[in-house]
């Protein structure tokens, strides 16, 4: 009946906010505090240091804002271009194409290059773009690492490598917020000049931090760029940061739940997290497929290991699925966006996420599908990825017994 208490705990299953942990949601459980005491650097100037750990950074800069991602999106662009300066994007995926009218709405020009929505950006089309541009009239590249629209992954270090044949000296920015802390990311190997993620993915927490890391060629390009900014302003940032504080009241329990968040993943081990996502990922894939269905992703190369999107059938329609499964599954589902609503539902496999949680949501799916009318058997999709993850940890076995 309406309004009657739903017993157990909601299955969230979209691509983030994804679930916060018990251990963080004890950290952010604190009393509101001075933010301006002698005190307060002890819990702030930690944190700068392990963020430089999960992007792989050494000489990195990192900020941190009250904000969710599209601020530092907002962020890394408007302290390091002017009005009029031109920007190289690919659109392939509801986010790049929304961060690409967020850099429009600010007076830059972005030349598109329309990418196919379920494959990525493609590198040689960059590097053409860029040996072209004989007169490096563009200032920056915009590449959307993990666009969850689609459930597809892009090659940093390719687009990396293009840049570097076509001898352009254009800005790598990176969004990597559902990749970073979730997918292998290394700032300073793929020379990535402005990365940005958010607290609401990978680190586990509440959305409201965004965080973006520039690069010392980033930074020196502020002392020429024009664009308006003030919050966003990364000198009144880096000055009061530079002695543990902000120049406005930061968000204090997500600072909190932050210190935790990076203690657990450094805990764990970051290669072990990267490795963790891929072999859930791995699962959702082997259900999918034991489904009969398609993933939104056209080619093994693109397979995001954060969210897969599942292809409805012909004649279906994936928000009657995603609302079956919450509606009677209690479970969370994400929608398709844009070019491919309707056309599909996601799973989200990122963040504090282990085996039998992901199988919840795999045996939900199944049931929200058989409910309107897809005609998928019961306990396949779970059996596959039951078997996956077995024969997955049967090989590791007996790796760790040859060594």
């Amino acid at each position: 009946m309406a309004g009657a208490r739903r017993p157990g705990r909601n299955f969230l299953f979209v691509p983030g906010p994804t679930d916060v942990p018990d251990r963080i949601l004890r950290a952010m459980h604190v009393p509101m505090e001075d933010h301006r005491s002698s005190d307060f650097p002890k819990l702030t100037k930690p944190l700068y240091e392990d963020l430089r750990k999960i992007f792989k950074t050494k000489d990195g800069q990192v900020v941190i804002y009250p904000s969710s991602g599209t601020g530092a999106w907002e962020a890394a662009l408007t302290n390091t271009l002017s009005p009029g300066d031109k920007l190289l994007a690919a659109r392939f995926g509801q986010f790049s194409h929304l961060w690409i009218e967020l850099a429009k709405r600010h007076g830059l020009e972005v030349i598109v290059q329309e990418e196919e929505w379920g494959t990525g950006v493609n590198p040689d089309r960059i590097e053409e773009a860029l040996r072209a541009d004989k007169g490096h009239e563009i200032k920056g590249v915009l590449v959307v690492h993990n666009e969850t629209a689609t459930g597809v992954t892009s090659n940093v270090a390719a687009v990396r490598r293009a840049i570097d044949a076509a001898k352009h000296p254009a800005l790598l920015y990176v969004d990597g917020v559902s990749s970073i802390a979730s997918l292998d990311f290394r700032f300073d190997e793929w020379g990535v000049d402005l990365a940005i993620t958010g607290s609401q993915k990978g680190l586990m927490l509440p959305a409201g931090l965004g965080i973006v890391c520039a690069s010392q060629k980033a930074l020196a390009a502020m002392k020429d760029a024009k664009c308006r900014r003030a919050y966003f302003d990364f000198g009144d940032q880096m000055r009061a940061n530079a002695t543990g504080y902000f120049p406005y009241t930061p968000a204090l329990p997500l600072l909190y739940g932050l210190r935790e968040s990076l203690a657990m993943l450094l805990e764990e081990g970051l290669e072990n997290v990267f490795a963790r996502h891929h072999h859930l990922a791995g699962g959702a894939r082997a259900a999918v497929e034991a489904w009969n269905l398609r993933l939104c992703a056209k080619e093994p190369k693109w397979h995001s290991d954060t969210v897969t999107a599942i292809m409805v059938p012909p004649g279906f329609n994936g928000a009657d699925v995603i609302d079956r499964a919450y509606r009677r599954y209690n479970l969370a589902l994400g929608a398709g966006l844009s070019q491919v609503a309707g056309k599909l539902f996601r799973i989200g496999h990122l963040g504090d996420l282990n085996e039998l949680m992901l199988l919840g949501a795999i045996a939900g799916a199944e049931m929200a599908m058989r409910d309107v009318g897809i005609e998928v058997e019961f306990g396949s999709g779970v059996a596959a990825a039951q078997a996956h993850f077995r024969g997955a940890q049967a090989a590791r076995e007996t790796k760790v017994a040859a060594e």
